[in-house]
């Protein structure tokens, strides 16, 4: 390290950079991965900042945190809850609180200053704050769960016709009623502040005087509600007045009430719903004279039913606006015939404060086609294959029924809608929105408690053509940050990740979903498939904390196979609910390792790896009790969806074996899990991993590496399979070359220039071809126009991935999802090898990291930025003739590796100059420049 620090200060020099007067600017900072969270529920908070820098080389020697009950105290002197004093560290993420305990429901105050290389401090940062939450279940103090007492539901449009598959004939089924909810509360005098933590057993809207609280939606996030609720906090202070006020709340059934759909599902639970939804609200107010004063849910609230008249999260909402309440929420009305709630005991292990960010609306679409079907009915192309709900304007006569039929596809003619990839015959209900009229002028209208997965929208009941205004699409989502960025000179490329983005937003829903209509479900194995390109992209850490504790809370008891005296956690293919599938095999299973893993490597996060680190290690060894006497684990589910497969029509188009692909999944898990046991000081365990991990790599390969036959090269069986021994390092060194050529005859001569691949495969082909010297072979199967290659996909006219790798004209009745983020995965080859940014595992979440774009013939201009703890790293570079030049720019606290051939050092110019040679650094498989923080140009020539 020394070493390396004489010659970043010989590479000042030589770059005639000022070494004093250079400012230290605070950009973001951050508590628990939130900016100024309000309602936290951690012991010890986690406290991360970044700073922008002139200059080069820049970075943190020390720095100086002070946490304060109040601004007045936030000082050196008078720092009451914690003054780190000055530590000397370049850490400057992911710092543990380590100050005086923390109260519930108190505000903390925080600041910070850092020492930079150079010994000269920073001012001190803005002042920061983070709230805490509720932190125990006793400080919701006579607060109560209350639910309706009454189902007074009177409009005949309450019941939906209910048909799966499996059944001859519909029957007529009604969703659980959704609940209104009025207490009138008085507030002697003015508020100084306020705070709103409310819970729904279902999805719920809060309302004060009349206003929407916050601008969630479907809250709270979904769960297994028995094990884990999630409540919101809310600063309500300016929803409260002097005097009277109303408070009001909606509660719809959402996940939690959801009764009817899967009823004859065989991989169900059956019964999906865990009881009538509930909700419970604790009101904490702070008045200007500093009295405090608490208001919550018990038996004086009172209740009715009103104008949703049904709603379920698969088949839609009913909203009959005959029935509404006008003035329900606002403190002038008369509730006296209202029925008092039912007080009620669900069952709830726990309630926690939802960290993760909130579902909102994101964005509406217009009607880009209007058309008439055969059957005379109108259809709206909205252009996009999105999630959310249709927002609805007509002027029609009381009563008029307007129906909306929400779906992904037309009919292969394209004259009409076709329903088949959006359920009814997986879940029973179509995705069906109603809308009864009051006939009082224009009216207008959202729905509350459900969502689609839909492009397109039959509708009906209306007199006259629909316009722009009569239908918009409303897309919905969890709110998660979108920081990432790719761009080549390839449209192809471009529109490829476009596509990749929208598919993962659209099943973003509190929980990485497998698609957001028919099924909604938390599959395991597809959220780690599409884990690092969102990583790449988006602001994920809580999140995946989150899907964590689903993971978590969903295990269930097993014995070992060859081990069934010992009994382990084990989590189910699906996480949360209670649609919960059969416990997780090996492939899918690894999501409860692999989420810490990225998360990890991507953000440099240790406190997701310690706290479920008891999950993890109990799983490995329950998956090594599969291990046969040849030392393979027999276990998979396999590589999902590869071209033209269906399990039950055409399963041998599944050309990897699923143990072949379960146990290289297997293998690289055993690399994390090492690494993992070390962080949390298991160094005897992490020593049995090692030998576990060199006995698979045996077992493996002697197994699984074969001959191909007339030629004389090798590989495991398949392109998955070979695609992922390549990935993971599982090829011995004497049999590469081998292995490789072996990969690259079966797409070339076998396979005519295509791949094979299913979702664990099609995540690495792309990465592993580029990087072992077949980069315009990736190119070439990600883009060839014929099937099955994801350019075929886009020229047909997807703007999501689908879930099947079909010739989509040579499909009659599709019946599966046409948005499966599943298949997004592979998309992290843009970030990885176009834009050649990859962080490292020895000092993880980008605090070193390599680049080396990668890239073939066609592609002469990427842009790539990726979102870090410590800022953006941006890489735009450009190939002119055999001229290549990139302009880099480095984090401040961070340094890049810049991986460079011997041709590519010896012209290499850096910021215009020659540079000094004393730079390089060795590193296995090649050596690297290495860069600190700053803006640089590179130069040096391109030559294949």
């Amino acid at each position: 390290m020394k070493h390396i620090s004489i010659l970043l200060i010989l590479f000042l020099f030589a770059l005639h950079q000022p070494l004093i007067g250079q400012s230290l600017d605070f950009k973001e900072l951050s508590c628990n991965s939130m900016i100024n969270p309000l309602g936290i529920e951690t012991a010890n908070p986690l406290l991360s900042w970044q700073l922008t820098a002139d200059g080069y080389n820049r970075e943190q020697s020390a720095y100086h945190v002070l946490v304060a009950s109040s601004p007045e105290k936030l000082s050196a002197e008078k720092a009451d809850l914690w003054d780190s004093q000055l530590i000397h560290s370049s850490q400057s993420v992911n710092i543990n609180y380590r100050g005086a305990p923390l109260q519930a429901k108190k505000r903390y105050y925080w600041k910070v200053m850092i020492v930079d290389e150079k010994g000269q401090s920073s001012d001190w940062s803005p002042v920061q704050h983070f709230e805490m939450a509720l932190m125990e279940q006793r400080n919701w103090g006579d607060s109560q769960w209350i639910s309706l007492r009454e189902d007074s539901r009177t409009s005949e449009h309450r019941y939906r016709d209910y048909q799966t598959s499996q059944m001859q004939q519909p029957t007529k089924v009604t969703s659980q009623a959704a609940g209104y909810f009025r207490k009138l509360i008085d507030t002697p005098t003015d508020v100084q502040s306020a705070r709103a933590y409310i819970c729904g057993l279902g999805y719920y809207e809060l309302y004060i005087n009349g206003q929407k609280t916050g601008d969630h939606v479907l809250d709270p996030a979904p769960s297994n509600y028995d094990k884990e609720a999630y409540y919101v906090a809310y600063d309500v202070t300016d929803q409260l007045q002097a005097g009277k006020n109303a408070l009001g709340i909606i509660l719809g059934n959402g996940f939690y009430g959801q009764n009817i759909s899967w009823k004859n599902d065989p991989e169900s639970d059956r019964d999906l719903s865990y009881g009538m939804p509930a909700v419970k609200l604790l009101l904490e107010l702070t008045y200007e004279d500093g009295t405090e004063e608490v208001f919550f849910t018990d038996s004086s609230w009172k209740e009715s039913t009103g104008p949703i008249v049904f709603d379920n999260i698969y088949g839609g909402d009913t909203y009959d606006a005959r029935y509404e309440i006008n003035g329900w929420n606002e403190s002038a009305y008369d509730d006296s015939q209202w029925n008092k709630v039912k007080v009620v005991s669900p069952e709830v292990r726990n309630i926690s404060a939802q960290q993760i960010p909130p579902i909102r609306k994101l964005q509406e679409l217009s009607a880009k086609r209007v058309f008439k079907s055969t059957s005379g009915k109108w259809i709206v192309d909205f252009g996009q294959n999105i999630a959310g709900w249709v927002k609805l304007q007509v002027q029609e006569k009381e009563g008029a029924l307007i129906q909306i039929i929400t779906t992904e596809a037309l009919t292969q003619d394209g004259k009409d809608i076709f329903p088949g990839a959006t359920g009814g015959g997986a879940n029973g209900m179509k995705q069906l929105y109603e809308y009864v009229c009051k006939g009082s002028g224009m009216e207008t209208w959202e729905p509350k408690f459900s969502y689609h997965g839909f492009r397109y929208a039959e509708i009906t009941g209306i007199s006259s053509k629909p316009d722009v205004e009569t239908l918009k699409a409303v897309l919905v989502a969890t709110a998660i940050d979108d920081k990432g960025h790719f761009s080549s000179n390839d449209p192809l490329l471009n529109k490829m990740n476009t596509v990749s983005k929208w598919t993962i937003v659209d099943n973003i829903h509190g929980i990485p979903e497998d698609c957001p209509h028919r099924e909604k479900c938390g599959w395991l194995g597809d959220s780690h498939a599409f884990c690092e390109y969102a990583l790449y992209n988006y602001e994920m850490n809580n999140f995946y904390k989150k899907y964590m504790e689903d993971i978590r809370t969903q295990m269930r008891p097993a014995p070992g196979i060859n081990q069934p005296e010992r009994i382990f956690q084990v989590p189910t293919m699906i996480a949360p609910g209670k649609r919960t599938s059969s416990l997780a095999k090996l492939d899918w299973g690894v999501a409860t390792m692999y989420l810490p893993w990225y998360n990890y490597l991507y953000y440099g996060d240790t406190a997701i790896v310690r706290e479920f680190y008891p999950e993890m290690k109990g799983l490995t060894e329950y998956y090594l009790t599969f291990k046969d006497d040849q030392g393979i684990i027999q276990d998979g589910m396999g590589d999902w969806c590869p071209p033209r497969w269906d399990r039950r029509l055409n399963p041998e188009a599944m050309e990897c074996d699923p143990v072949i692909s379960a146990n290289a999944y297997f293998y690289d898990i055993l690399q994390a899990m090492e690494t993992m046991a070390r962080i949390n000081e298991d160094h005897s365990y992490a020593q049995s991993l090692a030998q576990e991990k060199d006995a698979l790599f045996e077992a493996f390969n002697k197994t699984y590496l074969i001959d191909i036959p007339a030629t004389e090269y090798k590989w495991y069986g398949s392109q998955t399979a070979t695609v992922m021994a390549l990935q993971f390092g599982m090829v011995p060194e004497d049999q590469f070359d081998a292995v490789l050529e072996g990969l690259v005859y079966d797409i070339k001569v076998v396979k005519g220039g295509h791949h094979s691949t299913g979702i664990h495969g099609n995540r690495y082909i792309y990465t592993v071809l580029s990087k072992y010297g077949k980069e315009n072979l990736a190119y070439e199967i990600l883009t060839t126009p014929t099937f099955p290659s994801q350019a075929f996909v886009l020229n047909y006219g997807f703007t999501t991935w689908p879930e099947r790798q079909f010739e989509w004209d040579k499909v009659e009745n599709l019946t599966n999802s046409l948005n499966h983020p599943m298949h997004s995965g592979f998309a992290a080859y843009f970030f990885e090898s176009l834009g050649g940014i990859k962080t490292t595992q020895e000092k993880p979440g980008f605090k070193e990291f390599t680049v080396q774009p990668i890239f073939p013939d066609q592609i002469t201009q990427t842009e790539v930025l990726v979102p870090t703890r410590y800022g953006n790293i941006q890489n735009s570079w450009k190939l002119e003739g055999s001229d290549f030049s990139m302009q880099l720019t480095v984090p401040f606290n961070t340094k890049a590796r810049v991986i460079l051939t011997d041709v590519q050092w010896a012209a290499l110019m850096v910021n215009g100059e020659k540079f000094p040679k004393a730079t390089r650094k060795e590193l296995p498989g090649g050596s690297a420049l290495i860069l600190g923080s700053g803006v640089y140009t590179l130069s040096y020539p391109h030559i294949r």
